[in-house]
């Protein structure tokens, strides 16, 4: 089995981490590049950078700024916010990113995935799908979890697979920040009709919801944010426990 990804979450807006309960209420999380380093240095898999107000003021993920956090860490990291275009994922992938991710923008233009995965290749293009349940529904969210879409989560997540996709994050808007666990039926659902990895994504508040996404929801990684800004779950002791749960895991 491939071992299991531990994934913190980078939210920047203005130049700073931050974070919130339901895509609401941010608050600071300190400096980006030096979150991403001491993440580097303490065990993450990957990062994720996810400029959560470039889509909304349309405007570009600064590449400056990738550019400092890439010059900082040795592990795969994600780049996200207002990409739109092959040109931006180029711009962002010069200046040290391994992967990029696209949400908003793949809804609009469903063929931005073709084009993205046909000039850089299905490894570094994630897929990003926010979804809340309304009536017993998943319907998928745009713009930093603003705007509903008629889409349902699972045909959109099968349609993100068909056009060449080498992930999808999920990130369950209920959960978001709620620290009681994650979606995972939804990600159960998602790891079993798809075969390409699922990010779980909205919801980490204990270790033991790391193991439960993993066990239950099947998924292939586990991306959190606060638990890792604030310090309440450090990496190492996450890894340990999950090893300690039969979980795979690179130590």
């Amino acid at each position: 089995m491939l071992a299991k990804r531990i994934i913190p979450c980078l939210d920047i807006k203005d130049g700073r981490t931050v974070k919130g309960v339901n895509f609401v209420d941010l608050r600071d999380a300190g400096d980006p590049v030096e979150l991403a380093e001491i993440y580097s240095r303490e065990g993450a898999d990957e990062l994720v950078f996810l400029d959560i107000s470039a889509t909304e003021q349309k405007r570009k993920t600064l590449a400056d700024l990738v550019f400092r956090v890439a010059e900082k860490v040795n592990i795969p990291f994600t780049v996200g916010g207002g990409i739109s275009s092959v040109e931006d994922v180029d711009v962002l992938l010069q200046n040290g990113a391994d992967k990029v991710s696209i949400n908003s923008s793949a809804v609009k233009n469903p063929q931005l995935i073709n084009d993205l995965v046909a000039k850089f290749g299905s490894q570094c293009i994630v897929v990003a799908i926010d979804a809340k349940q309304i009536e017993g529904k998943w319907v998928v969210h745009l713009v930093g979890g603003k705007v509903p879409t008629e889409l349902d989560l699972f045909a959109w997540a099968k349609e993100v697979e068909k056009r060449g996709a080498g992930e999808i994050l999920f990130t369950s808007m209920d959960n978001d920040g709620t620290k009681d666990g994650f979606a995972n039926a939804a990600l159960a659902r998602l790891s079993t009709e798809l075969n390409i990895p699922i990010i779980a994504s909205g919801g980490a508040g204990n270790m033991q919801h790391f193991t439960d996404t993993f066990i239950k929801g099947k998924a292939d990684a586990a991306l959190a944010a606060s638990v890792f800004h604030f310090k309440e779950i450090k990496i190492k002791d996450l890894k340990e426990e999950l090893q300690e749960n039969k979980i795979p895991v690179r130590i």
